[in-house]
């Protein structure tokens, strides 16, 4: 196999030391090979960088480890061409390994140009998927808080989920402030009650009788403190974002023109995509890569169903909410599609098959700059009797005749 590089580098990554192995030679010639180990330290990693620089490497390549890679990869962005490729692509030969070993190898790949890189976004949309994947920890660690309140409740046979929508709304909060207070009777605690919770007070009052014991009170207490917290920092975190996304205002305005997609979806589409479209090539190379394409399985010249592909977790999950929120408007293309697949591959899979359009809508605005254009409910008839009318004509044609369409008056 054909050389193409004469000066690369492969660079095996772990938390505490990095080695390096550097092949410098002519294409068709055996490579002089260079091997040396740094830490994982700012210093050292700096030395790694000088002393790439010193012997003229222009490709680094390395494996996406964890999150090793990433301080490396910080202090090398700028100075060479780096390839971050994916450790189950570039795994070596069952045999000898080791450290050395597994660098020289990625060095080999790197030098016969076998390794694909993996798609890593300029620092300010690293910066920003920072911020919007925090932002998700967040709200899952204030479901999980909910949950432990909702079960303390049920513990004390407190059953105010059973009579409130909303246990953690304005009126609820209050009713859990008293209950923790416990300083206030069940009728006291219903007066709490705002908005259209009034019109149910004999039922909160009822569902509010229970036998609250005194440490139910006090981690019922340290558990809405903790909600307190998060909440206010979710708060600071969502005006943090906000300044993040001003260089990416356009783009985020675009998004929020495609039905089910809010302010926070259209961060993280931003976030996980970024904004540049030709790293990717083309919308379906974005979809497989995001993990909401159809798998492609096929054995002996028969096409085989799989399932969809692995991809990025975070870009998946933003984009299914989309499309739960995106089938639920009316009079539009996405409703439609959504109804015809669900009778026959499901919900879950017409779903899936919704995000996946909704991605590739997401790339054409970003690719084209050009605003949303709903397709309409009627768009799939249409096309279905499009079809219909060719396949009649072409029958009539085989069969000998000369076919005129001219549409009915109305």
């Amino acid at each position: 196999m054909e050389a193409l590089l004469e000066r690369c580098a492969g660079l095996d990554v772990h938390q505490a030391s990095v080695v390096c192995c550097v092949l410098i030679g002519a294409p068709g010639r055996r490579p002089q090979k260079l091997l040396r180990s740094f830490g994982t330290t700012t210093r050292e990693l700096e030395a790694l960088r000088a002393w790439l620089a010193e012997h003229g490497v222009t490709h680094v390549g390395m494996e996406s480890t964890g999150v090793y890679w990433k301080p490396v990869y910080a202090v090398l962005e700028g100075h060479f061409e780096l390839i971050v490729g994916n450790a189950h692509h570039i795994k070596n030969v069952p045999g000898r390994k080791t450290d050395v070993k597994d660098a020289e190898w990625i060095a080999q790949l790197v030098r016969h140009g076998l390794i694909t890189k993996s798609f890593v976004p300029p620092p300010a949309v690293r910066d920003l998927r920072d911020l919007v994947r925090h932002r998700r920890t967040l709200i899952e660690t204030r479901t999980a808080m909910r949950n432990r309140v909702l079960k303390l409740l049920e513990g004390a046979n407190i059953k105010l989920s059973g009579v409130a929508s909303d246990v953690f709304g304005v009126s609820g909060m209050a009713m859990l402030e008293a209950l923790a207070a416990g300083s206030t009777s069940a009728s006291e605690m219903a007066r709490l009650a705002r908005g259209r919770m009034r019109r149910k007070r004999d039922a909160l009052e009822a569902a509010l009788e229970g036998r609250m014991r005194e440490h139910q009170r006090f981690l019922l207490a340290m558990q809405l403190r903790q909600l307190g917290e998060v909440e206010r920092d979710l708060q600071a975190l969502d005006s943090r974002i906000d300044a993040q996304l001003e260089p990416f205002r356009l783009q985020h305005g675009l998004l929020l023109q495609i039905p089910g997609v809010d302010r926070v979806t259209a961060a993280a589409i931003l976030a996980e995509i970024g904004t540049d479209m030709d790293v990717f090539a083309t919308a379906r190379r974005l979809a497989a890569w995001a993990g909401v394409a159809p798998g492609n399985y096929e054995s002996a010249g028969k096409p085989k169903g799989a399932a969809v592909r692995r991809g990025n977790v975070f870009l998946k999950s933003a984009l299914f909410a989309a499309a739960s929120a995106a089938v639920r408007t009316k009079a539009s293309y996405y409703r439609d599609k959504y109804n015809r697949l669900r009778a026959r591959r499901g919900p879950v899979r017409a779903l899936m098959a919704i995000a996946h359009k909704l991605l590739i809508t997401a790339f054409h605005m970003l690719a084209t700059g050009e605003a949303f254009r709903d397709l309409g409910e009627g768009y799939l008839d249409q096309i279905t009797r499009r079809r219909s009318a060719a396949k009649l004509v072409q029958r009539l044609s085989n069969l000998g005749f000369e076919v005129t369409l001219v549409p009915k008056a109305a």
